[in-house]
């Protein structure tokens, strides 16, 4: 079992639950939530941010209202493996215009880029530019995203 799970009681689990909905409640809103003082409340937040099970809080921008209304999957591959290009990538890829995450992935493809653009042209410019042109990638295929919808079946890990 991991470790940091067995670290999560009720309250902790139930604080967890309550900011995954509401990263900006308050304390007192959390603690009527779980039951407890809102001291206790205060306490709990700081050691879920030290043990790391609280990463940080962020706003949910739609980047539709900033005219960014084109989101896309790439599909990543690598012309070969040498640590120093898969690094270089790595430390690269997540600070290119656009780009709202990374991720490494096991199977024909290495990495997964979801970006968002304003339009087909800045995106077709994105993958040229940016990945084509890279000496460590091989191929991209990219799909664009038709609708995207939260889910909240992780919280099923909470119990």
């Amino acid at each position: 079992m991991d470790s940091k799970k067995t670290d999560l009681d009720r309250i902790d689990r139930g604080l967890l639950r309550a900011l995954s909905v509401n990263a900006r409640a308050s304390g007192s809103m959390l603690a009527a939530e779980v039951g407890v003082a809102e001291s206790t409340v205060s306490l709990r937040l700081r050691r879920l941010q030290a043990l790391g099970h609280i990463r940080g809080y962020h706003a949910n921008i739609d980047l539709a209202t900033l005219g960014a209304s084109l989101q896309a999957l790439i599909a990543v591959r690598l012309a070969k493996h040498a640590r120093d290009e898969i690094d270089a990538f790595r430390a690269a890829a997540p600070h290119l215009p656009g780009v709202i995450s990374l991720y490494h992935m096991a199977g024909a493809d290495d990495y997964l880029l979801h970006v968002a653009a304003h339009d087909a042209n800045e995106l077709r410019d994105f993958v040229l530019t940016h990945l084509t042109g890279h000496p460590a990638v091989a191929h991209t295929e990219t799909n664009l995203i038709f609708e995207h919808a939260d889910g909240d079946g992780w919280q099923e890990l909470l119990k």
